[in-house]
């Protein structure tokens, strides 16, 4: 296949010449391999990967995407458009993680059950097919976070191709608008279960109440939202604002889909959230769990309504201020 010249507007010339480095150095990996099946997502990473993958080995790639409760509808429709425009073979298959106590617990290391069901389909996919390589789309920025589906991918001989290349989110980035893939500006987007705290059962019904809480404010033309069970985080762009609700029809709309009929108390999900300069994995889940803890601590009760949580970093602390959301 043809490896088309890269044009990365915009940036430095040493920016530029290392991301090229990298990206001829992903293409000799895959060439490498002779043929890969890609786990597929249709984030930033795995499109990247798919569409460079399928110009260096043609068809004798296959990107395969797992459909499950996790996986919001917009973004499996979005994933699959991608495809489509930019013509590599997508397979679809389902998962069976939620029959898993394991990760239905919702443990810290639920991530790992995940992926090791994931590789557990993927692996005989390959096998059958004449796939040499398995490979998906860890990169070297991943490196040092708590990421549990790694040790999966590990056990399951997965292959990281852009960590061999070195590349980091930021050049995955650049090297997506430079190639025409609408991701490159593409928020990141955790699956749905990571929106439960981690000790509370991650259930369908729930993801559903997350993804329509979510949708609603997707639909308003916010682009980077995390809707929370029992809790909420999430974070904007800088320079939209602290304030992520555009007013009280926005509020009811999100309670709406919070607190729908047929839904106690305890199945009652957050609302939405504004951010600057968020932190990462499990400081993330560290200051949800300290706002839902303070909360119960001065007033005695457990915070089971939506709440708007806006913080902002500075160099010495993090303010957070926390409106509670009534129907």
């Amino acid at each position: 296949m043809a490896c088309w010249p890269l044009d990365i507007s915009g940036r430095s010339g040493q920016f530029c010449r290392v991301a090229d480095e990298k990206l001829n150095r992903l293409r000799d990996i895959l060439r490498g391999y002779e043929s890969c099946l890609v786990a597929y997502s249709g984030g930033v990473d795995s499109v990247l990967l798919a569409h460079v993958a399928h110009e260096v080995l043609g068809d004798q790639m296959l990107a395969v995407i797992a459909d499950s409760p996790s996986l919001p509808r917009r973004e499996f429709t979005e994933a699959r458009e991608i495809a489509e425009a930019h013509c590599f073979p997508l397979r679809i298959i389902q998962t069976q993680e939620f029959a898993n106590p394991d990760y239905t617990d919702n443990p810290v290391n639920r991530c790992y059950f995940c992926k090791h069901e994931l590789f557990t389909r993927l692996e005989p996919i390959a096998i059958d097919g004449g796939f040499a390589v398995l490979a998906y789309g860890e990169n070297t920025s991943d490196i040092g976070d708590h990421r549990p589906g790694a040790e999966a991918a590990k056990k399951f001989e997965v292959r990281a191709p852009l960590k061999e290349a070195g590349l980091a989110k930021d050049e995955i980035r650049a090297l997506s608008a430079a190639l025409g893939l609408p991701t490159a500006d593409k928020p990141e987007m955790p699956c749905l279960s990571s929106r439960i705290p981690y000790g509370q059962a991650v259930t369908p019904e729930k993801l559903a109440m997350i993804e329509q809480a979510e949708g609603v404010l997707r639909d308003a033309g916010r682009r980077e939202v995390r809707v929370r069970h029992g809790g909420l985080s999430g974070r904007h762009k800088r320079g939209e604002g602290i304030s992520l609700l555009g007013g009280d029809s926005q509020h009811r709309q999100v309670a709406a889909h919070c607190f729908r009929p047929g839904h106690g108390r305890q199945q009652q999900c957050g609302g939405a959230v504004g951010l600057v300069g968020f932190p990462k994995n499990q400081i993330r889940r560290t200051i949800t769990n300290w706002v839902t803890d303070k909360f119960h601590r001065k007033t005695g009760h457990t915070l089971g309504v939506p709440f708007l949580f806006k913080m902002e970093n500075t160099q010495q602390q993090i303010h957070i201020t926390l409106d509670l959301i009534y129907p």
